[in-house]
């Protein structure tokens, strides 16, 4: 199937590629996801304090975030099959030197090589979808990429635990270079080719866009991309911090459970995304063709997602998974920014659309991972409790996350967009 294809696809040919895509797409969460689950052996084996956990969860966002630019740029020159073959070449080298390291810097450079090799998982495919399928449909697939996504942080919580007794932390990075070469066999026979994509010429907002620059200038100062900026950072980028990493300490140095139980706790937490994902699938189409708009949805449900912060806070030791879980579901739609951003652009624009938010949600997780750690050792050493430590920290992250929201809301009011 090597077929240039600058139209929407056949749907058989259309659920191969998503398949395909999906594929490396699990790898990529698995990858992102497994540090919250080895975070306490880990911490024991390196003696590691929590600001040197977050950053080292935070290297792979770090690696990520890097090469989203020039990523974007890639991807709307030669495509999203040759682009993200030659990442996840680099993404098997990261594992391959993970599992290699013996220092902690060794496991920081690893971390942050697997990163950047993965970074084209998702914003390969939402580049094809974007030109590929029909647009009530790319709503659908980024749900369903999500909901892939969603997968593989289950695979990395309790069936990586279940493993470790078998192969150890280094063998199952040995396991997941593997895989992911698997996975690139998949995608060089299934996607199709590229060819250069030509400005539109319709008269929409989008098309109004300059179409004669190949940089990011444009991008950065489209008024729908700024809207979305800073609560892609600061919401998103938390809620993705808090699923990623730090729900599975909370648990363990707040609620009192044990590596154990924290990390069927995070399959919970996890397994719940894979269904909200899966439900917004189903239902965007719906809401697009009523006329609900994606800035709606996350004016409206954004509040809740503080509500059930507090609770988590107020709770504190009595605090478990499903709350945690609830945090992470009710955050779910501020996703739909992420196909919002690219339709707001043309198809010739959206690599460099998708990558340039990208960059902002991922340093937005890599910033909230670290600051997290850093924020909970200040605050030990300050003397407070471990727990009042993450309690604290949390509380600042609550106060980030409703000034974000309030700037949001305040430029929705302001940069109405067609």
């Amino acid at each position: 199937m090597t077929a240039s294809v600058s139209q929407p696809l056949p749907a058989r040919w259309a659920v191969a590629v998503f398949l395909a895509f999906a594929a490396a797409y699990f790898m990529s969460a698995l990858l992102r996801a497994i540090t919250a689950t080895l975070a306490p052996t880990l911490s024991l084996e390196l003696d590691l304090q929590a600001s040197d956990l977050g950053l080292l969860a935070g290297g792979y966002f770090l690696g990520f975030a890097a090469t989203q630019l020039p990523l974007g740029k890639w991807l709307d020159r030669y495509g999203p099959r040759k682009v993200i073959l030659v990442f996840l070449t680099v993404a098997v080298m990261g594992c391959a030197a993970f599992a290699w390291a013996t220092s902690f810097m060794g496991l920081l450079a690893a971390r942050v090589l697997t990163g950047a090799g993965v970074s084209a998982c998702l914003m390969a495919p939402l580049t094809g979808y974007r030109r590929w399928l029909q647009p009530h449909m790319q709503l659908r697939a980024n749900s369903w990429m999500l909901m892939t996504g969603s997968l593989g942080m289950v695979a990395a919580t309790l069936p990586v635990q279940w493993l470790m007794p078998w192969v150890g932390w280094r063998g199952l990075f040995w396991l997941l270079a593997v895989g992911l070469v698997l996975c690139m066999l998949a995608l060089a026979w299934i996607v199709p080719a590229w060819t250069s994509g030509k400005p539109e010429a319709s008269g929409s907002h989008a098309d109004r866009v300059s179409q004669g620059s190949s940089g990011y200038g444009e991008v950065w100062r489209h008024p729908y991309f700024r809207m979305m900026a800073l609560i892609g950072f600061v919401n998103y980028g938390g809620m993705l911090a808090m699923q990623t990493l730090w729900a599975g300490p909370w648990l363990v140095r707040v609620s009192g459970q044990t590596p154990l139980e924290s990390a069927a706790g995070l399959f919970g937490i996890n397994l719940a995304m894979l269904v909200t994902f899966w439900g917004w699938g189903m239902i965007m189409p719906r809401l697009v063709g009523r006329g609900i708009r994606v800035e709606s949805i996350m004016a409206w449900s954004l509040p809740t997602t503080f509500v059930m912060l507090l609770l988590i806070l107020w709770l504190g030791p009595d605090s478990r998974w499903w709350h945690w879980a609830m945090f992470c579901v009710l955050s779910t739609g501020i996703s739909l920014a992420q196909p919002a951003v690219a339709m707001a652009f043309p198809a010739h624009m959206a690599g460099r659309a998708l990558s340039a938010y990208n960059l902002v949600i991922f340093s937005g997780i890599f910033v909230m991972q670290w600051s997290v750690g850093l924020g909970i050792d200040l605050f030990t050493w300050l003397g407070t409790t471990d727990a009042n430590a993450f309690r604290a920290t949390m509380g600042v992250f609550l106060v980030l996350s409703l000034i974000s929201y309030g700037r949001f809301l305040q430029m929705k009011a302001h940069n109405p967009v067609s």
